[in-house]
């Protein structure tokens, strides 16, 4: 499909092709995250991000793109969207003090799907700090930024949802509309991202602007690029985003441990693949994946499209390369489960769904509102020569002049790669001067999500796509989910 670039409002790549030059890329990692536990038996694991990292070093991946340790994000960054009590109980709790909190971990929704663990507030830290970190890049200047630890699609406003505690998501899409004035949010796990639609469901441009695809169990590569192109193309050509995210849940893969489609790897990095065509600056993150090797798998090879590398099936040797036998392959073949979405039924929910776009204005008009104020920016360093290695005056993260730390790079110096790290502390602060406008850009993300299946920022003006998986009746006007508790925990 010959598609124009969606680049009102962003930073459009000029193109070669379909899949245009050569992008650059940064990628978001701490070397801690792996060491977060959520509990014997649980099926989230962080350890999936410390694999898929040690793959993207042995494929060489990591010296193609600048890699960066994320700054934790700071209370103050995550209530741009959460509210103050809950951010403060996520900071206090702990293992020891949960049991003299029964109130607050009952109205918080904390506990069994989303348990108190270690580390639980370093954790949300560092993954909202890492989608933040990239959404910033992307609004000074990098192509495709990359966090396979963030896409916590279903945290709300006050309380925990899903095995996810903080909405990084929500957070970068803010972040993105300080500099685009649309931003369309893309959700590929199997689980309906509504964390991320809530947030922005009640702004002035909520009907029509968050697109939800039901599809039945064991949807294979061709049945769900039959709706994912057409549809997400329609949306590219009628909203017009000046940037998108792209949420990466893996769960949607065949053989997963919680999910039920039968995607290959290559299937779903299709997905990457085609959203990477248009050109426009790119957030990848993480998300759900409970069959680890198969989530590692997936993410080292959607790093390699981000890249425009071809990656070898043949699986270099590596820290986990047990994980990965008797094949010891990047790609594993999808089941011969049953495939129940009927070409019938498929082709009726493309036909409502483009409906339901048509009556979408193009490239929509936003209000203006009151704009966030500039974050202060650390004095420039006159010896450093590259101007976008410095901190992005209008996000609300604090970074250093992202010098190395020595002892962190050690220990994340997989085949010599340096990661950086990011500061901007106790450091004399000058006024950006480069922006003149007092008016903020109306906020006008879209999101969409594909698989099964609080409150907003008042600013929120967002377009989002969803494809949940046994999910039925959605597709008139896209109408609200109920919460729904414990939709994942299995005893």
């Amino acid at each position: 499909m010959d598609l124009s670039p969606a680049g009102s409002g962003g930073n459009s790549l000029p193109s070669v092709g379909p899949d245009g030059q050569k992008r650059r890329v940064c990628y978001f990692y701490d070397p801690e995250v792996g060491n977060y536990y959520y509990g014997q038996g649980h099926p989230m694991k962080p350890h999936r991000i410390r694999m898929t990292h040690s793959l993207l070093a042995r494929y060489g991946l990591l010296n193609q793109m600048q890699v960066y340790r994320p700054n934790p994000a700071r209370d103050r960054d995550l209530c741009r969207f959460h509210a103050d009590d809950y951010i403060n109980f996520l900071r206090t709790v702990t293992p020891e003090t949960q049991q003299d909190q029964i109130r607050l971990l009952k109205r918080f929704n904390v506990g069994e799907d989303c348990p108190v663990f270690d580390g639980l507030y370093s954790f949300c830290q560092t993954y909202a700090g890492a989608s933040v970190g990239g959404a910033v890049k992307l609004n000074h200047g990098h192509d495709i930024a990359i966090n396979w630890s963030g896409g916590l699609h279903h945290a709300k406003k006050c309380e925990a949802s899903g095995f996810c505690y903080v909405n990084d998501i929500v957070l970068a899409i803010l972040e993105l509309l300080k500099h685009h004035e649309r931003v369309l949010y893309v959700d590929i796990d199997i689980h309906h991202g509504d964390g991320v639609e809530e947030a922005f469901y009640t702004t002035d441009r909520g009907k029509y602007y968050s697109l939800n695809v039901p599809l039945d169990d064991g949807i294979d590569d061709e049945s769900y690029q039959s709706l994912f192109k057409p549809i997400v193309g329609k949306v590219m050509e009628v909203f017009r985003p000046g940037a998108v995210v792209l949420q990466c849940g893996a769960d949607s893969l065949s053989g997963d441990r919680l999910g039920c489609f039968n995607l290959s790897i290559r299937g779903h990095a299709e997905c990457v693949k085609y959203m990477r065509s248009f050109n426009v600056p790119l957030l990848l993150l993480g998300g759900g994946g409970y069959t680890i090797r198969n989530v590692a798998r997936c993410w080292c090879y959607e790093t390699g499209v981000a890249l425009g590398q071809e990656l070898e099936d043949k699986m270099p040797v590596n820290e986990y390369y047990e994980y990965f036998g008797p094949d010891y392959t990047l790609h594993v073949a999808p089941s011969n489960m049953e495939n129940k979405n009927t070409r019938h039924q498929l082709d009726d929910i493309r036909s409502k769904l483009l409906d339901n776009l048509s009556k979408l204005r193009h490239a929509p008009s936003v209000q203006f509102q009151e704009r966030a104020p500039d974050t202060e920016l650390p004095e420039p360093d006159e010896d450093q020569a590259d101007p976008d290695e410095r901190h992005d005056p209008d996000s609300d993260m604090e970074m250093d002049d992202h010098k190395a730390v020595e002892e962190s790079t050690r220990r994340s110096n997989i085949l010599g790669v340096r990661v950086k790290r990011e500061f901007s502390e106790n450091e004399t602060k000058v006024q950006d001067a480069s922006r003149v406008t007092s008016e903020r850009r109306g906020l006008e993300p879209m999101v969409e999500d594909i698989g099964p299946s609080k409150q907003a920022p008042a600013d929120a003006n967002a377009m989002a796509i969803d494809e949940p998986g046994n999910v039925k009746n959605e597709l008139e006007n896209s109408t609200k989910l109920p919460d729904q508790p414990g939709m994942y925990h299995k005893p």
